[in-house]
């Protein structure tokens, strides 16, 4: 089957032959009809038909890389709409150390004490206000104690000798880390078992 392009080629090809006696064009196989026709005619078809294909061929191309080009424009669009808050988010997870630090610092005979007890419950309060603003921003924290040390996730900082758990087990996390959807944001610094000597 032709496209419109090649219908069109030989209706013009068609037209330049209108003079050639029709006994040279009648013949049951191409071949053998151009074998009748002139030289300068056949030399002239046979530039047409190769300029049409060469044709064929860049159209071709062009469909594709334009083609490439929208996926690449669209896959960038989107990795902008999901990762844009990363180098904020960076940032602000020196915020969220610090606010775990706070509360970790605090003695529990100070939570205890009606002077503390409600500047404790605001800094817990905005540490539980700023992991729900994380999780809607789509950045989770990284499980990493009694896990296998994972080195996509965990970067580890010292050994633990230790036979309570399997070696390569991440036994304590110095930092927090973090992924913003399917990405690394920070890896979790750990300290990972090792047999003891």
């Amino acid at each position: 089957m032709t496209d419109n392009k090649t219908e069109h080629t030989d209706k013009d090809i068609a037209e330049e032959l209108k003079g050639v006696p029709e006994d040279m064009l009648d013949s049951d196989s191409e071949a053998e009809g151009n074998a009748e026709l002139p030289a300068d005619v056949k030399k002239e078809l046979e530039s047409l038909r190769e300029e049409l294909e060469a044709t064929k061929q860049e159209v071709l191309y062009a469909k594709a890389d334009t083609q490439n080009v929208r996926r690449r424009m669209e896959k960038d669009v989107a990795d902008a709409r999901s990762y844009a808050a990363t180098g904020f988010a960076r940032d602000i997870l020196s915020v969220a150390d610090n606010l775990i630090r706070a509360i970790d610092a605090v003695p529990a005979e100070l939570r205890e004490d009606e002077k503390f007890k409600g500047l404790v419950a605001g800094i817990e309060a905005t540490q539980r206000e700023l992991d729900k603003v994380f999780s809607q921003n789509g950045i989770s924290r990284i499980a990493a104690k009694g896990l296998p040390l994972d080195p996509n996730q965990h970067q580890a900082m010292m050994e633990i000798p230790t036979d309570e758990v399997e070696p390569g087990t991440v036994v304590q996390e110095m930092q927090a880390g973090y992924m913003i959807r399917d990405r690394l944001l920070r890896p979790a610094m750990v300290g990972v078992a090792k047999k003891p000597d």
